[in-house]
């Protein structure tokens, strides 16, 4: 069982967008789809973990430019191919934990990433975003909520509390997939002296929190 999350999500770029054909799910897609580009009209904005762009082609219909980043390049060269009748998104294959981008922007977006974020390693996390954020930027972050017969159940949990669901790709490999599901109490107390403004958005499926990066 591969357990390189890295690995997986390069294995399974080509079926990536196959999750948001749930019917269960239109709903939500629908009434979020609304919510980021209302959040990001008129913004630079910093995608981070883009994957096949999804959600990149929706913000980019609002947004000023969006400059999307992931970490493997297979999902990159599928977002590529997306409409993007503006013109105004540009890729760049770039690891969060060692952004080199010299840019700050308006606002950032980070779509179904802290759930694949090791609890111990969030606070790095949260300061090499924060950095590429100006002071007073938004930030927004949209993730799953764990709901039993639409999501796939836990099989491992480490000793530092992260859980892990077992996946298995159509061409039959099975991957031990780091998934947490934070509470809003959890990400409220994370972000208590990192963040203003906090709003928190309670979908059936999915959840979204905004905010602001703090002025020091």
């Amino acid at each position: 069982m591969n357990r390189d999350i890295i690995v997986y999500y390069k294995e399974r770029a080509k079926e990536y967008e196959s999750i948001y054909l749930k019917p269960e799910r239109q709903e939500d897609l629908k009434t979020t789809t609304v919510l980021l580009q209302n959040l990001f009209a008129k913004q630079s904005v910093f995608e981070i973990a883009c994957g096949t762009g999804f959600w990149t082609e929706k913000i980019a219909e609002t947004a000023t430019s969006i400059f999307a980043t992931d970490i493997n390049q297979a999902v990159i060269d599928i977002a590529k191919q997306k409409q993007y009748s503006k013109k105004n998104v540009s890729f760049e294959l770039a690891d969060i934990f060692e952004l080199s981008i010299k840019n700050k922007y308006q606002s950032l977006f980070g779509g179904f990433i802290w759930s694949h974020i090791k609890l111990q390693e969030l606070d790095k996390f949260l300061a090499a975003l924060h950095h590429s954020v100006l002071p007073g930027g938004r930030v927004v972050f949209m993730d799953n909520k764990y709901v039993e017969g639409s999501n796939l159940p836990m099989t491992n949990t480490d000793q530092e509390g992260n859980t892990f669901q077992t996946r298995t790709l159509a061409d039959g490999t099975s991957h031990l997939v780091l998934k947490n599901f934070p509470t809003e109490a959890f990400l409220r107390e994370k972000l208590a002296d990192k963040a203003s403004d906090l709003e928190f958005i309670h979908l059936k499926y999915f959840w979204l929190m905004t905010y602001k990066t703090r002025v020091e």
